[in-house]
Order: C-alpha cells, then structure tokens, then sequence
C-alpha cells in the first residue's frame, strides 16, 4: 500500500483488572513516537443518532477547507462491508466517509470489523484477515491487546498522509460495564488527542436527558473532551427549541453548536441499516448536498477552530 501517494480526486476478575490498568497506562503515554495529527470525534449518547451521517458531512466540510481527511472507525460492527483496490474488506460506512473526504479508502480507516452471524457471535477481520466467529466474552478476552495495536498502528499510518482525522465513535460512552475493555470511544479519543462532539437524535426522544445522563457518567477527564453537543433529526421549527438549548448549555457547560434538521432524500447509504437509501433529486452531489444542509445549521467556526486548535 502507497502511503506517499497523496489522496485521489475521486471522491471483571483480576485478569480484566489488571489489564485495564495496563491499557491505561499505555494511554497515559499518549501517542509519543507516533506522528501528530489535528482531527475531532463523533460519539453519540446511543446507536442510530447519526454519528455516521454527521462525519460524512464533516470528512466533505473539512476537504472543502482544503485538507487532506482521512476518516476513522477503530472497530465497526456491521454487516454492510466494501473492499478497497488491494481487496480488503473494511466497513460500509468508513468506505463512504472516504468517499466523501476524496479521498481512496484503505483500511487503516477501518481496521477491525466484526461481521454478526448471529445474535451472539460474529466473524473478526483485523486489516482484513478473517479469523473465526467468536461471541463477544471470548472477543473481550483475546483480541483487546491486538486490537489496541491495530489502533495505534492505524493512526500512526494515517498520520503520514493525511492532514487531519474524523473519527466515529460507537453506541455511547457511557457504557460504563464496558469501559474496561471498549476500544471504540474515550479510549480511542486519548489515543488520538482529539476533541468530541457528542450526538443526541432528537426525534427519539428524551435528546436532554440522554445529553445530561452520558456526561453524568463520563470519567472527568473525558467529559472533559467533550467540546460541543449536535442536536440531531430534528423537526419543525428550531427556534421553539431554543429553550431547550439554553437549558443544554447552562447545565453542562457545553455549546450546543448544531440543531440538524431531519433530512429524508439525503440519498447516501446509511451504516448499519436495511432500509434503503431514499434518493437524492437527479444530479446532485450528495456528499456536497448533505454537507451543506449540516453546514446551514452549524456553527461551522467554531467546529473548524476545534479541528485545528
């Protein structure tokens, strides 16, 4: 794989104990050797808020600024998969976050992906190699030192080609029975030194209490990280949810830099979802056409000084 070659055009025992205190330790170190890199985080107060939807318009907001994006998913579990021009399969999602970055996927942006075959196991791909279905205990067990070296060794490999990173998170990290071992959210958000935009979807419901409960019960140092809020799928006129933002803000400390309106025939392929696609008007870019309905409603400097603090 060419990593000089510049973008295309196109576009819990003891065992668990202690090492969760070893994983941390690697942390504390930080990325020290590596190569340094501006980038940001999407992490989500659940799965399906559109953390996927908002780095798409992020990875084409940032090339448009002129820089050369790679995005990220540490590990992705997901049925709907893509292979690059070396033929190694790495995530649906990631395979379009390229796309929309013009950029040509490879899989460092994807380097772990988990394929369900049923309700409690599913197929393990490192870098594209297939080892056989384990269920999710067994995975915890023996692939977390591997999977932490799969990160870093993605990130480092990024780093020489691209300018900056945009990284999805998974489901939420506030899973707090998982933090031990979860290599998908704060832990890879310190290992990249990155800042975080947390996602609520409004449309479910309860979007506040959601924002308020995944901050409660982050560890201080990743609330810390956690620079903005995007109120997502929303419907109707926004400023009746003003109140709703101001009470965002003044509770927790955080701006709320978005409230995304709710965007049916954005025609781009969703990560982990049967329904189809709804189709975009004839002749539009929809890369461009999603990332200038989220610019319309973000407050894109503010996102853009995070990127490049």
């Amino acid at each position: 794989m060419d990593w000089t070659a510049p973008p295309t055009d196109r576009q819990t025992g003891g065992r668990c104990h202690r090492d969760g205190l070893r994983a941390a330790a690697v942390l504390e170190k930080g990325r020290a050797g590596g190569c340094a890199m501006k980038g940001i985080m999407v992490m989500g107060t659940a799965s399906d808020v559109g953390k996927t939807m908002i780095c798409t318009a992020l990875c084409r907001l940032l090339s448009d600024e002129g820089m050369r994006v790679a995005p990220f998913k540490s590990q992705n579990m997901s049925r709907f998969s893509a292979k690059t021009e070396d033929g190694e399969e790495m995530s649906r999602a990631q395979f379009l976050h390229a796309e929309a970055a013009r950029t040509k996927p490879v899989i460092e942006m994807n380097p772990i992906l988990l394929k369900p075959v049923d309700n409690r196991k599913a197929d393990v791909r490192f870098f594209g190699e297939a080892f056989d279905a384990v269920d999710g205990m067994e995975y915890r067990t023996q692939f977390f030192e591997r999977s932490i070296k799969a990160i870093r060794t993605s990130l480092d490999r990024l780093a020489e080609t691209f300018d900056v990173l945009v990284i999805e998170g998974a489901g939420s990290p506030a899973e707090v029975n998982l933090n031990d071992r979860e290599i998908v959210n704060m832990r890879v958000a310190d290992m990249a030194d990155v800042p975080v935009l947390l996602v609520a979807d409004i449309d479910r419901g309860g979007a506040i209490a959601s924002i308020v409960g995944t901050l409660q019960l982050l560890a201080p140092e990743h609330r810390a990280r956690v620079k903005g809020i995007i109120i997502n799928k929303f419907h109707g006129d926004a400023a009746l949810f003003q109140e709703g933002v101001d009470f965002i803000e003044s509770y927790t400390g955080i701006r709320v830099v978005g409230v995304i309106p709710h965007k049916m025939n954005h025609g781009i392929e969703e990560e982990d979802a049967d329904r189809p696609a709804s189709e975009a008007p004839a002749g539009t870019d929809v890369y461009d056409a999603w990332a200038a309905h989220v610019k319309a409603h973000l407050d894109w400097p503010f996102v853009l000084g995070l990127v490049e603090r």
